[in-house]
């Protein structure tokens, strides 16, 4: 009898599988066990995570590492994930920059055109002028509103900036209604002595004027040369309700652009492959599917993909301790996006939304980094340590143990950083491939194209569904579902979009629609799973043929995921090909098939 544990380094999670094998060949599954991964994916760091493992799963059967007779490890492949910009524009530089500003919480309607000047300062202005009053947080919204109805009796004010959220505050107490937009935080970086323009639309309303280049060409006199530099502020402010805008003096910034380049793809033969980036995803994955193999891809040098390119073979390079000549990209996934632009001299973090192309690229692991991660743990626990085979492989084997499949059996294993297909047929022959973008791509197109810098929120976003609390004892699911509650809810979450995990409920604090949210959340899961899906299967199928495969079982924590699966059935039920969720060994689900497999593969059940 033999007491073996299987080990599967993922991108996020580590999870080993114990099993027993007998002199026949017999297994007996005992244990398993799952922990994040520690380091990069196939990197020595990932040892820490595997020992931790293997201690949670032995301890279910009081038993230690020493105990084990082999530990066996998958080929682990780090796959990195990145954004290639169509063009970064870093700062501007004109005579007429722009700055603007999109606060939530405007008071007064219309919009005011003049000269910026502190509330301090309102008496010691020129008479008979127009100007917009800038009023730091120190000064209270009593006194800002006495202020203003005083200095009204001599000079013109046509609108104001504040720095604390009391627009309200303040306009209810003026004798004239003028547009007022607040939350400026950065407002000393406000010039004095400039023009400015502060528009408020009416309730249910959104701004027509600074949203619109021309207008604002006409109301600070710009050429055309200097109506296409405020072109990035007019579409930051699109659909919003209110926004300042403030003609800047000359020189106060300057320009530098760095251009998105061209990519190379370079086959086994040579052959050298241009594409460019601005041409978008669709051109850039057409290419690669007439390309049988890809020996290495490069980014055109000096350029924002070069040097994203660079980048990851750097990290690789410094990670795997190889030099990074040898380092090559086996294969990509471009999906075109958009991603939140910071408009340089912004107030508040102000952005404009501009389209890019995003890249997950993958590195195929060779053997010599996972031998050094089997020696080193093999010196560490004194117990046998084998790297067994790839993912694929190893997932194909696992996803047997769900009832009702049988073999031809082809597998997708949806995982963190890396889509992996299989196919075994009754001979025990297996076809594999390996694929770039998985999960966490979805996490990092999703938190562009929603403008949410956290992390963590945009992953829960992605694994549960969201709602609308619109009173505080009811809420609107997005299927239109309204959920009822018996005790008020924390009214912190009134009027917010929330998320219902299974633990909480985590609101939403960017202003952003429940609709746009499922709509986004959905097509950029169908940008990659569903394309990396159909690329996967190709390579696998019997004469690259997809509907020769009959079905398809999905395994890896992403085929968790609350849509993806149905997302992939929806495709894929159109050609006839059956898929569903795997259930390894009866009890995991989808997880934990590759750690299954590991152990299956103890008897040399695969060629």
């Amino acid at each position: 009898m033999v007491l073996v544990g299987g080990v599967d380094i993922g991108n996020s999670t580590t999870e080993v599988c114990i099993g027993q094998v007998d002199d026949s060949g017999k297994i007996h599954f005992c244990s398993s066990a799952m922990t994040p991964t520690t380091g990069t994916k196939g990197t020595i760091h990932n040892i820490v995570g595997i020992k931790d493992a293997l201690t949670k799963a032995l301890e279910k059967i009081q038993k230690d590492i020493s105990d084990l007779d082999e530990i066996r490890l998958n080929e682990a492949a780090p796959v990195i994930g990145d954004t290639a910009m169509e063009t970064i524009t870093e700062t501007i530089i004109t005579e007429s920059t722009m700055i603007g500003h999109n606060p939530y919480t405007p008071s007064g309607e219309g919009f005011g055109l003049g000269t910026t000047v502190c509330i301090k300062d309102l008496f010691n202005v020129e008479p008979g002028k127009d100007y917009i009053v800038v009023i730091p947080r120190v000064v209270t919204y009593e006194e800002a509103a006495f202020l203003i109805n005083e200095a009204s009796k001599r000079i013109n004010i046509q609108g104001a900036i504040l720095e604390a959220d009391e627009a309200v505050l303040v306009n209810n107490r003026l004798n004239r209604k003028i547009p007022i937009v607040d939350e400026v935080k950065l407002i000393e970086k406000v010039p004095l002595g400039v023009e400015a323009v502060v528009e408020v639309a009416g309730q249910g309303k959104t701004i027509r004027y600074l949203s619109n280049p021309y207008e604002i060409a006409t109301l600070f006199n710009l050429d055309a040369e200097e109506t296409k530099y405020v072109v990035p502020v007019a579409k930051s402010l699109i659909g919003n309700r209110s926004a300042v805008v403030i003609r800047t003096p000359k020189g106060q910034v300057e320009e530098r652009i760095i251009k998105a380049g061209a990519l190379e793809i370079i086959t086994p033969n040579h052959q050298m492959i241009h594409v460019d980036i601005d041409e978008g995803a669709e051109k850039i994955m057409d290419l690669t599917k007439e390309i049988e193999e890809i020996k290495d891809i490069k980014g055109e040098p000096g350029t924002n993909v070069g040097g994203m390119l660079n980048r990851m073979k750097e990290d690789l390079a410094h990670l795997t301790d190889r030099p990074m000549e040898e380092i090559c990209i086996k294969d990509i996934l471009a999906v075109d996006t958009l991603v939140s632009n910071p408009v340089e001299g912004g107030l508040a973090g102000e952005v404009s939304l501009e389209k890019a192309v995003a890249i997950a690229a993958m590195v195929k692991a060779e053997q010599l980094p996972m031998e050094k991660i089997a020696k080193k743990l093999e010196e560490e626990v004194k117990v046998k340590v084998k790297v067994a085979g790839v993912e694929a492989v190893m997932a194909t084997l696992g996803a047997m143990t769900t009832p009702g499949t049988k073999l031809p059996l082809a597998i997708l294993d949806l995982g963190g950083g890396s889509t992996d297909a299989a196919l075994i047929d009754e001979d025990g022959w297996v076809r594999s491939v390996h694929l770039a973008g998985a999960g966490g791509f979805i996490t990092m197109l999703m938190a562009s194209e929603l403008g949410i810098e956290d992390r963590t929120l945009v992953e829960e976003i992605k694994k549960y569904p969201v709602a609308k609390v619109e009173s505080l004892f009811h809420i609107r699911m997005e299927n239109g579902e309204v959920i009822f509650y018996k005790e008020p809810l924390n009214p912190k979450y009134f009027g917010k979009v929330v998320v219902l995990t299974d633990k909480e409920m985590l609101p939403i604090e960017k202003n952003i629609a429940m609709e746009k949210i499922v709509e986004i959340r959905r097509q950029v899961k169908k940008k990659v799973f569903v394309t990396n899906a159909i690329r996967a299967l190709k390579k696998i199928a019997p004469f690259s043929n997809i509907k020769n495969i009959p079905n398809v079982v999905l395994v890896g924590g992403s085929a968790l995921d609350f849509e993806i699966p149905d997302l992939i059935l929806e495709e894929l039920s159109k050609i006839g090909i059956i898929v569903g969720r795997g259930n390894i060994r009866r009890i995991e689900g989808p997880r934990n098939a590759v750690a299954t497999g590991l152990v299956m593969s103890y008897g040399g059940l695969v060629k």
